[in-house]
C-alpha cells in the first residue's frame, strides 16, 4: 500500500515544500526510532528558533538501505574528528576499528571516504565472530603507535553471518574512555528494541554515537528502508556542508528538510512503510514477531542437536543460525556443503545460504517467514541428508 501511494503521488520529499506530508511523517517516524534506542529526539523545526542548540538532542534520516546508512554514519564520524575534510579532503591519518567479521558495507564506506581499506584496523573476535573485549585496547594501541587517529569503532548487533551480538556495553564504555566515535551496525538486530524477550541483546545500544536500523528486515516493511540514527543531532548536521539556493532557503524555510542530512536528494517516502506497518501491526505485535522468530531459531538449534549427521556450533541469539552437514563420520567436506546448497536451490524446495566461519563452510538459515515451523525445518534436514547421500 505504501509503495502504491508513493508511486501514485511520485513526490520527492527531501524538501518539505515538495512533499510536506512525507517529510513530516519521516521526522515523526525517525523520532520514534530514536526514542526506542533511549535518546531524546530533537523537536520539530517549526517549534524552535534557528539557533536552537541541538547538541543535547538526537536526530536521524531514512535512506535506501543499510549500505547508505553506514556510509552516512561514517561521514558524520569523519566530520567530528576532521571538520575540514569536506573542503580539504579526508586526512590520511584517520583509521577505523572494525571487527574481523563485519558487513562488507563498512569496508566499502571506508573506501568511498578515500581512506583506503588499509585504514581498517581489525578487532580480534572469538571462534564465532564476536568481538573480544580485551582486544580493543591492543588494537587501539597499535593504531596509535602507527600515528593514526581513530575515526570510529564499529560493533555488530547482530552479525550478518551468525546473528550473534558484539558486547555493546563494554565497547561503548571503551569508546567513552578514549573519546572515540562508537558506531553500531544494528541493521538486522535493532527491531529487537520492540521485543520483551530479546531486548537484552541490545543492552548498551544507547551508548552508540550512531546506530543503523533496517526496517526492511525484522520490521517486515518492503525494501528498501533503513535509518541512520545519531545521538547528537549536530553530528548529523555536520556531515554535509553544501548550499543549494534552489532548494534550501535558510531561515525562510518551512517544516523539516532531510536534504541537508542525507546523501540522497530525490528520495521516496520511506517513512510511510514504517508508519503503516506500525498502524497495522502495532509495536507489541512487531516485538512478538521478533521473539517468535528468534525462538524458532532456538528450536531449530535443539532439533539439530538430535540429528547426529549435523552440527550447530553455537546457541543462536537471533533468527539466524549456521549449521553443517557432517555425516556419520563427521568428515563431510566444505565442497559438499556447497553442492548441497546449490542442488537444493535447483530443486526449489528450500532456500538456504552459506558462510565461512573460521575458514570452514557452514550452511545458514535466516528464519523470517511466520509460517516456517519445526516441521518445515525438520523436512529441510531430511532433504539435506538425502542430497548428501546422492552427492557423496
Amino acid at each position: 500500500l505504501a509503495g502504491m501511494i508513493n508511486a501514485a503521488l511520485n513526490n520527492p520529499m527531501a524538501i518539505y515544500e515538495m512533499g510536506p506530508a512525507a517529510a513530516s511523517l519521516e521526522f515523526r517516524v525517525v523520532n520514534w526510532m530514536l526514542e526506542k534506542i533511549g535518546w531524546t529526539p530533537e523537536p520539530f523545526p517549526d517549534t524552535v528558533d534557528e539557533d536552537f542548540d541541538r547538541s543535547s538532542h538526537a536526530a536521524g534520516v531514512l535512506v535506501h538501505g543499510g549500505s547508505l546508512a553506514n556510509l552516512t554514519a561514517m561521514l558524520a564520524a569523519r566530520a567530528r574528528i576532521a571538520p575540514q575534510a569536506w573542503t580539504q579532503g579526508t586526512p590520511k591519518d584517520l583509521a577505523i576499528m572494525v571487527p574481523k567479521v563485519s558487513h562488507y558495507s563498512n569496508e566499502r564506506a571506508v573506501a568511498i571516504l578515500g581512506l583506503g581499506t588499509n585504514a581498517i584496523y581489525p578487532i580480534d573476535v572469538d571462534a564465532w565472530g564476536v568481538v573480544q573485549v580485551e582486544s580493543l585496547e591492543k588494537t587501539y594501541a597499535k593504531l596509535s603507535a602507527d600515528g593514526k587517529r581513530c575515526m570510529a569503532v564499529i560493533a555488530n548487533a547482530s552479525s550478518t553471518a551468525t546473528g550473534l551480538h558484539d558486547p555493546l556495553v563494554a565497547m561503548g564504555e571503551f569508546c567513552q574512555q578514549h573519546g572515540l566515535w562508537f558506531h553500531i551496525d544494528a541493521c538486522h538486530g535493532a527491531t529487537a528494541l520492540l521485543s520483551q524477550n530479546s531486548r537484552h541483546f541490545l543492552d548498551g545500544i544507547e551508548l552508540g554515537d550512531s546506530v543503523v536500523w533496517d526496517a526492511h528486515k525484522m520490521m517486515q516493511v518492503p525494501v528498501l528502508c533503513a535509518a541512520a540514527l545519531f545521538k547528537n543531532a549536530t553530528d548529523l548536521m555536520a556531515a554535509f556542508h553544501q548550499d543549494a539556493s534552489y532548494l534550501a532557503y535558510g531561515e525562510n524555510r518551512e517544516g523539516y528538510d532531510s536534504v541537508q542530512r542525507a546523501i540522497e536528494c530525490t528520495k521516496a517516502s520511506l517513512s510511510l512503510k514504517i508508519f503503516l506497518n506500525l498502524a497495522f501491526m502495532g509495536e507489541k505485535n512487531l516485538g512478538a514477531f521478533v521473539d517468535d522468530r528468534y525462538a524458532m531459531a532456538s528450536k531449530f538449534y535443539e532439533i539439530l542437536k538430535t540429528r547426529p549427521n549435523f552440527i550447530a556450533p553455537y546457541q543462536p541469539e537471533t533468527n539466524i543460525l549456521c549449521f553443517r552437514y557432517q555425516g556419520a563420520d563427521g568428515k563431510a567436506s566444505d565442497d559438499l556443503q556447497q553442492k548441497i546448497r546449490f542442488e537444493m536451490m535447483k530443486r526449489k524446495e528450500f532456500h538456504i545460504t552459506s558462510t565461512l566461519i573460521n575458514k570452514i563452510r557452514y550452511l545458514r538459515v535466516t528464519i523470517m517467514n511466520k509460517l516456517t515451523d519445526e516441521k518445515i525445518l525438520s523436512e529441510m534436514l531430511d532433504a539435506i541428508e538425502q542430497l548428501a547421500v546422492e552427492l557423496e
